[in-house]
Formats: C-alpha cells, sequence, structure tokens
C-alpha cells in the first residue's frame, strides 16, 4: 500500500485479487514431482488450490502427492485421476475443467515456480483486458542458468516483435488464462489424438480466433527441466515440427509464426553440449583434504 494509498481502498484491491489455480497434468513423474509441488506451496501469495492431475502412472506419482498432502495439510493441494485416456490433452483438459479459480495456471510436472509465480500472475490479470498470459522460463538443469533465462526473454519478445504483436505463443510449461476464457475455447480445442501437435500453441490459436488477448508477462519466471535435450536429433525433430502441424491443422500460414521452429533447431546441439558438460561436472564426487 502506498503512503497515500487510504486503507479502505487498498483492502478493495486485494479483495479484487483474482484467485489461481495451478493445474499440473502427470504421467510418470516420480522423480521431479515433489519438487514442482514445493516450489508451488511456498509462493508469496497462496494459491487458491495445486491440482495434480495423475494419467495413468504407473510408478510413485500419486503415492508422492498423497503423501505431500500428509506433509503440508494446510496446502489446498488437490489429487486426480484421469484414467479414461491417456494423454496430456485429456489429462489437461480435466484439470481446467474441475479449477474452481478466476485464473487457471497450467505448468508441466518438471516446472519448478519462482517464488512470486501467484502474485505476477495475479498482477498480470488486475487488466481486464488479458485473458491469458505467459512468461519466460529459467533452465535449472543448465549452466549459466540467469544469462539463460534472460536468453529466453529476449528470445519470446523477438519472437513477439516479428509476429507485429499480433500474436503471442503461450508456453506450456508457464502459462494462465481466465477460467472464462478457458470455458469459451475448451469445446473448440483440438484432441490431437494421434499426438502430433503442440497442445500449448492450439490454445493460442483458439484463443486468438476469439480475439482474446494473450500477454506475455517477463517477470512471470518459471523454471523447467532441459531434459527435452537428451533425445535424439530425429525425435528432437518431431518435437520441434509439431509447430508446423499445429499451424497446419488451423490452415496458418504466417511466416513470422515459423521462428520458434527456427530457434529451437539452430539452440538443439550447443545446448545439448552444455548440458552433457554440466551434467558430468555437477556428477563429480566432491574431493577431501587435498585429495
Amino acid at each position: 500500500m502506498s503512503a497515500d494509498q487510504p486503507l479502505g481502498d487498498a483492502l478493495n484491491d486485494a479483495a479484487e485479487l483474482p484467485r489461481v489455480s495451478i493445474v499440473i497434468p502427470a504421467y510418470n513423474e516420480e522423480s521431479v514431482i515433489r519438487q514442482c509441488l514445493i516450489a508451488a506451496i511456498y509462493q508469496s501469495v497462496p494459491a487458491h488450490e495445486i491440482i495434480v492431475v495423475d494419467n495413468l502412472s504407473k510408478d510413485r506419482t500419486a503415492a508422492i502427492v498423497r503423501q505431500m498432502q500428509l506433509e503440508y495439510p494446510e496446502s489446498p493441494i488437490l489429487l486426480l485421476s484421469q484414467h479414461r485416456e491417456q494423454g496430456l490433452i485429456p489429462t489437461r483438459n480435466f484439470g481446467l475443467d474441475s479449477a474452481t479459480g478466476d485464473v487457471l495456471g497450467r505448468i508441466d510436472a518438471d516446472s519448478v515456480l519462482e517464488p512470486d509465480w501467484v502474485e505476477q500472475v495475479q498482477k498480470a490479470f488486475l487488466d481486464q483486458s488479458v485473458q491469458a498470459a505467459t512468461g519466460p522460463v529459467v533452465y535449472y538443469d543448465m549452466p549459466m542458468r540467469r544469462f539463460g533465462l534472460k536468453a529466453d526473454d529476449k528470445m519470446r519478445q523477438l519472437m513477439l516483435k516479428l509476429a507485429k504483436h499480433q500474436y503471442h505463443f503461450l508456453f506450456g510449461s508457464n502459462m494462465a488464462l481466465r477460467a472464462s476464457a478457458w470455458n469459451t475455447i475448451r469445446s473448440e480445442t483440438c484432441r490431437d489424438e494421434k499426438d502430433e501437435m503442440h497442445e500449448d500453441i492450439d490454445l493460442s490459436l483458439h484463443l486468438a480466433d476469439h480475439d482474446l488477448k494473450i500477454q506475455y508477462c517477463p517477470q512471470m519466471v518459471s523454471g523447467m527441466s532441459a531434459r527435452r535435450l537428451e533425445d535424439s536429433p530425429r525425435d528432437y525433430r518431431y518435437y520441434v515440427t509439431r509447430f508446423d502441424r499445429t499451424y497446419k491443422a488451423h490452415n496458418v500460414k504466417k511466416m513470422a509464426l515459423k521462428a520458434p521452429m527456427v530457434v529451437f533447431f539452430s539452440v538443439y546441439f550447443p545446448a545439448k553440449i552444455l548440458r552433457a558438460i554440466h551434467t558430468v561436472n555437477t556428477a563429480q564426487p566432491v574431493r577431501r583434504g587435498g585429495q
């Protein structure tokens, strides 16, 4: 509250802050789900609810979430099961449909939110024209993390500029949309049974079809793993060309929107080498006594 702001106005502003749900689709994520939930719990402003949607996991994902519910009984951790069909999109949709917040955050199970993420999301959605928001990521298992965050931010701002500010991508590891916007597009989103598209780009295009504004927020930061770099060149190429297949499904032919594909292709080999070096260095045992 500022020095010249009446107490009543400050209380009204606080009352108008949107409730933020966090939705986390999960399939066999026992290695990362705990760190994801801890980051979601320890926020400067608490989330309205933290929803993990387990999708036919064969490992201890659900058991770890249940254990954390016991460890953090004051935190609104919910464990839901989506067992009707395998896949990210039906699992994501189930979570978004089940959420009760005013704004629905969507992250991955390997995301590690910055401590002020919920707070930054609330600030972004105080602007009533904003219907969805996304931000940069920091790769926590890569060297030079803060430099990487700045580079990621600059890359996303460049892509927005290339698109002439007509359109912005949502990023599945770090995004949020109003519950009302989700209700508008939920029946239109592509099911992608063949798993060929980018589901976050599909969401972006459906929002754009309804002129629902997507805002890029540099302060809305999430950490994520660079484990995609462990893919073979063939598998990585298939991942990147999901952009093209998503655009074709929507009959979108703007050349500027191919910029992400160029960027992802160009960074693969240098980033893969950096990650390999970082993995070796962090795995080396600590020597003692001058040994």
